[in-house]
């Protein structure tokens, strides 16, 4: 490959020259190619790779998860977090047979836990704040997110990274956050979460109506400072670095798309490097994906988070790299069509 110019041609034209009917590999195909154009450079060899495929799973505390809208209290965040570091969460249960290497970043948990080789600490406070009332991070803590991803790319050696996230309440925050980024009404963008009653779901709705009129700022940045929280912040954050060193990104549910929602706002071009896993069951995520013209691997009806629908994608994401890589073409064999 001499000139970026045909970089694409070459990836189009490799995927076409296998030996099947063109494009009968469906999004597989698109898959690759979207990897190949990550990772090919005019210098480099025709062929892909996968590094040491980590999933981080982004834990916080909520200062709205006060007001009862969720079916748990915000200890339960503490307690999941020590479910994945011994190995008994939905999550472990789904990495046990893959390549996944499993971290848990705690960016603020009410509890802090004694050292562990799976725990990164990226903690920004506690708990963050309520954000009916309040800005979820000052901007104090707003850089120390960006600082802590900067720091937590240093120390990983992949280029396949799938985000996940725990925090009793989060998803008030992504609503939040899609409501005031897009410009939608609230009731659009509200669910159930864990599985809330009527009563609670309409008291989430008037938390989050609250918290989305305080805000005058349309920036990207000051919404999520204002409507995020310390996990999603983060989150946004180390996309953002990521993307600046080639790593493909693995976007799980609703939660997590709401921190590549911030990040594609503050700079679009990370669109190539992101892929999204599933379709959540939470009821606003296909509208959110519909808006950001994405369309996900898979719909499973999940919406537990921890990165589940993220780690069922690896399969095919080495499918993708190994179809690129090792099937052969008609050219191989000798075959002119």
């Amino acid at each position: 490959m001499s000139t970026s110019n045909n970089i694409a041609d070459t990836i189009q034209n490799t995927i076409n020259g296998k030996i099947k009917p063109l494009g009968s590999l469906g999004k597989i195909e698109q898959l690759a190619a979207q990897i190949a154009t990550i990772q090919l450079t005019q210098s480099s060899a025709n062929s892909l790779s996968l590094l040491n495929p980590t999933l981080l799973v982004f834990a916080g505390d909520h200062g709205i998860a006060k007001h009862n809208i969720s079916i748990a209290p915000s200890d339960v965040t503490t307690l999941m977090v020590s479910c994945f570091l011994n190995g008994q969460a939905a999550i472990n249960s789904f990495i046990k047979s893959t390549n996944w290497q499993l971290k848990v970043v705690d960016c603020g948990i009410q509890t802090q836990l004694p050292t562990h080789n799976s725990l990164i600490s990226a903690r920004l406070g506690n708990i963050c704040g309520d954000i009916s009332v309040e800005p979820a991070l000052t901007e104090t803590q707003l850089d120390k997110a960006r600082l802590h991803s900067e720091k937590l790319l240093q120390q990983l050696d992949t280029n396949l990274i799938g985000f996940g996230e725990m925090g009793i309440g989060n998803t008030s925050p992504a609503s939040a956050i899609f409501a005031k980024l897009f410009k939608l009404p609230v009731e659009n963008v509200v669910g159930h979460g864990t599985g809330i009653d009527q009563q609670q779901l309409n008291n989430k709705r008037s938390l989050i109506i609250k918290a989305v009129n305080r805000v005058d700022s349309d920036q990207p940045l000051e919404i999520l400072r204002q409507l995020g929280s310390f996990e999603i912040a983060t989150m946004a954050f180390t996309m953002l670095e990521a993307s600046k060193h080639n790593k493909l990104i693995l976007v799980d549910g609703f939660i997590v798309t709401s921190a590549a929602a911030v990040a594609l706002a503050i700079n679009p071009s990370i669109k190539t490097n992101l892929v999204f896993a599933h379709k959540s069951n939470e009821s606003a995520h296909g509208l959110v994906l519909e808006i950001l013209a994405v369309e996900p691997l898979l719909d499973l009806s999940l919406r537990l988070g921890e990165g589940t629908g993220a780690a069922l994608c690896l399969g095919l994401i080495e499918a993708a790299v190994n179809f690129y890589n090792e099937m052969a073409s008609f050219e191989d064999l000798g075959i002119s069509l």
